[in-house]
């Protein structure tokens, strides 16, 4: 698929506002159409088809972003799950959603049930405002591990 027609493609463009960051490979942002509060996506930069389409650079450096990114949720918003889900059919692009789960959310709607939060969820001021504070979170948890990297 040409990049021109692919909405992960097209979120290189984005907001800067709504992004956690971004580096050569990944980058992680509030997703159009996806803006409920605490709810990101992972996306590798280059137009890369599924988990398989990762080259060794990517996937060597996916498993750190992810976990550095679902724990800047989870320590911004407390919620005490982050799902991190994959599907790969909608947008074939490779991307994860971390998803807070926050405490109100009913059993009924926990696990695979949080998707159909986002009918009803999206708010893209709130959605955007705590981007800023993730990002803040994750700044700090790659600083932190870095400075430990020195010691």
């Amino acid at each position: 698929m040409p990049d021109s027609e692919c909405l992960i493609c097209s979120m290189e463009g984005s907001d800067p506002a709504s992004r956690v960051f971004l580096d050569e490979l990944w980058a992680a942002e509030v997703a159009p159409g996806f803006e409920v509060p605490g709810w990101f996506f992972l996306r590798s930069r280059r137009h890369a088809e599924k988990l398989t389409g990762l080259d060794e650079a990517e996937t060597a450096t996916l498993g750190r972003h992810a976990h550095d990114l679902v724990s800047a949720v989870e320590r911004v918003t407390g919620a005490p799950a982050v799902y991190l889900l994959s599907f790969g059919e909608n947008y074939r692009h490779f991307h994860a959603l971390a998803a807070a789960r926050g405490e109100q959310v009913p059993p009924e709607l926990r696990g695979w049930g949080l998707l159909q939060l986002l009918a009803e969820g999206r708010d893209v001021p709130a959605a955007q405002a705590l981007a800023g504070d993730v990002r803040l979170a994750y700044e700090e948890i790659v600083r932190g591990r870095e400075h430990a990297a020195v010691r």
